[in-house]
């Protein structure tokens, strides 16, 4: 494939806002999790909430939009200048000629459990003021962000599950590879619900203390909620890229065909997702310095996943970002890419927080201490409930490296 830009992009989380927070956190080794407190979830474990969400204002004319995951869009898009440099690539390529891709999973269901608690008690009526399409319906976010950045290319919603977040680079690829847009907004946004956090306890998936990814005592995830933004764009061809541009260099999809919740135990799925991911890129295992993990501290993912890079990969370090952050489901695989992008820009291997003690029989070199690295590419892994995987292969610009791959 041919790399593509990404020219700005921005990260909102349990972290902080913006990117120097989520760059102190990672090189600073601090992870944003806290005992859970979301409003009327009495369950012991624990969340990445993003501090202020309930204070953000739509803006006047969004008012329609005004749901905790739209809020908390807003929130991202507000951070690292983004709408800003959004607005300045429509005004290089047209409104028209800027598509919006958006991962999410339950959106803003979380307005819809209000509205039925309030729903009226005779008739079972719902509020008049309650707009399922522009809150709960999966597309909202991505119409929500459209309508923000004023675009009017093609938009789309992914919901895959785990892997939304990161197979939205793929989509918007394809759309710029065929000549229908000449740039496109995409990422993650999945907010805090309780549909979310009931449903991973009775699949007896939370953790009772922050997640331990790759530890030998992991036995589950923490849930988080997050927004994350990059703008990918053709490479200029008059001009050589910066020393820190980060580029799109591989995607990698595929599908288990295994079960419906757990993955292939050999990772096979996974494997074929990482290989994908490579070969677009025009890569070798040896060339990537650093993988972002899946990582989500459940037994059996972390041991799936560990089977698919032991089969590619030699002791290439590694890491899950998701101690620090949380599970942050729909969102993850943005956020997740803007991490990676951020190790690959600033030179260094982020730590997997909480984890003391890698599990030996994953026989991964998991990452304990962050440190300083010059690494030509990363990768970064996203795979979903459903069997759906997606593998992102960012790299730096060509002749910008030190030469050494690790």
């Amino acid at each position: 494939m041919n790399p593509l830009l990404l020219s700005h992009y921005t990260a909102t989380s349990c972290l902080g806002r913006g990117l120097d927070a989520m760059l102190a956190a990672l090189r600073g080794q601090r992870g944003g999790l806290a005992p859970c407190d979301f409003e009327r979830a009495e369950l012991d474990t624990w969340i990445g909430r993003v501090d202020g969400v309930n204070d953000v204002t739509m803006r006047a004319d969004l008012q329609d939009y005004d749901c905790r995951n739209n809020r908390l869009a807003q929130l991202g898009l507000e951070q690292d200048g983004f709408a800003a440099h959004v607005a300045a690539a429509v005004a290089r390529y047209g409104a028209n000629r800027v598509g919006v891709f958006i991962g999410t999973s339950t959106s803003g269901i979380l307005e819809t459990e209000q509205a039925y608690r309030t729903r009226d008690p005779q008739s079972g009526a719902l509020a008049p003021g309650f707009h399922y399409a522009e809150t709960h319906n999966p597309y909202s976010v991505a119409a929500f962000v459209r309508a923000y950045c004023a675009l009017r290319g093609p938009a789309t919603a992914i919901s895959s599950a785990c892997s939304s977040g990161a197979k939205v680079f793929g989509s918007a690829r394809r759309m710029i590879e065929a000549g229908l847009i000449d740039a496109a907004v995409v990422g993650g946004v999945d907010s805090l619900c309780l549909t979310t956090l009931y449903g991973f306890n009775s699949l007896e998936l939370l953790s009772r203390q922050p997640c331990r990814p790759f530890d030998a005592a992991r036995d589950g995830i923490s849930i988080g909620e997050a927004a994350a933004f990059a703008l990918l764009e053709r490479l200029p061809g008059d001009q050589a890229p910066a020393d820190d541009a980060v580029l799109l260099l591989g995607v990698g999809e595929s599908s288990d065909a295994h079960h419906m919740s757990s993955p292939h135990p050999e990772g096979l799925g996974a494997r074929t997702a990482i290989e994908q991911a490579l070969a677009t890129a025009g890569l070798t295992p040896a060339d990537i310095g650093y993988i972002n993990l899946h990582g989500t501290a459940t037994p059996s993912n972390d041991a799936a996943e560990s089977r698919a890079i032991a089969a590619l990969f030699d002791a290439t370090p590694c890491s899950s970002t998701k101690g620090a952050t949380g599970h942050t489901l729909g969102a993850a695989g943005a956020l997740e890419a803007v991490a990676a992008a951020l190790a690959l820009r600033e030179r260094f291997i982020p730590a997997g927080v909480n984890t003391t003690q890698p599990d030996p029989e994953l026989g991964v070199n998991y990452v304990l201490q962050s440190r300083d690295a010059d690494m030509r590419a990363v990768l970064s892994n996203s795979f979903g409930f459903g069997g759906t995987n997606c593998s992102l292969v960012l790299g730096r610009a060509p002749g910008r490296a030190s030469g050494r791959t690790r």
